[in-house]
């Protein structure tokens, strides 16, 4: 998805929050919601070497599961998970120089408001873990072990339900999360890739 997608979810946001209201969720309610996001790295991914080596960090797609417990009327605590994510790293003047995996779960608390009918707005806060593994060599950097340590950071996140059944609903969603790995080559510390990605996606929503 484009990075405009962003000020329109916020304006639908607006729009259903201006409008007459109804019960979004009650205590005591579960959901899980299914579905696929694309994690798409910042534009400027910091630079290695003393500022030598600027990176850029490719995007990835991957099925997606979030279990939310709503422990009052309309907040509820989610939890993220999902399927390794891999992406391509280049180097600016040495092209794709490697790979890594990462797992990002996070858990959030969120505020689902009320809607308008069958549509209902969520903003949310929480923190974000990320593991990298599998990271892998090649060109310019073949045969050398690569690094990324695991990051701690914020995560925000913004959606709306679409209500498609009695149990059901359609979400629409994105989250940006701070995520800064420290990267080593061969054990030496090389500089911090700044990778604070937005997060697209959809996902069915099953309400328990």
């Amino acid at each position: 998805m484009p990075r405009n997608t962003l000020p329109l979810l916020v304006l639908a946001i607006s729009g259903a929050l201006a409008a007459p209201s109804a019960l979004a969720q009650s205590a005591g309610d579960w959901t899980v919601a299914l579905g696929a996001h694309q994690v798409r790295a910042h534009s400027d991914n910091g630079a290695l070497a003393a500022g030598t080596l600027p990176l850029d960090i490719g995007s990835s797609t991957r099925p997606t599961i979030a279990v939310e417990y709503f422990v009052r009327d309309n907040l509820g605590l989610e939890v993220l998970a999902a399927l390794p994510f891999q992406h391509d790293i280049h180097v600016d003047g040495l092209g794709h120089v490697g790979s890594t995996k990462h797992l990002p779960p996070t858990v959030s608390l969120q505020y689902h408001f009320n809607g308008q009918g069958k549509v209902s707005p969520l903003l949310g806060a929480g923190v974000n873990y990320t593991t990298f593994f599998s990271e892998d060599t090649r060109g310019a950097l073949a045969g050398s072990k690569l690094e990324l340590d695991d990051s701690w950071g914020l995560a925000l996140h913004a959606g709306v339900d679409f209500k498609v059944g009695e149990k059901g609903s359609i979400r629409v969603d994105v989250r940006w999360m701070d995520i800064d790995s420290d990267v080593k080559l061969d054990g030496a510390h090389l500089g911090t890739a700044n990778i604070d990605p937005l997060v697209y996606g959809a996902a069915y929503v099953m309400r328990f």
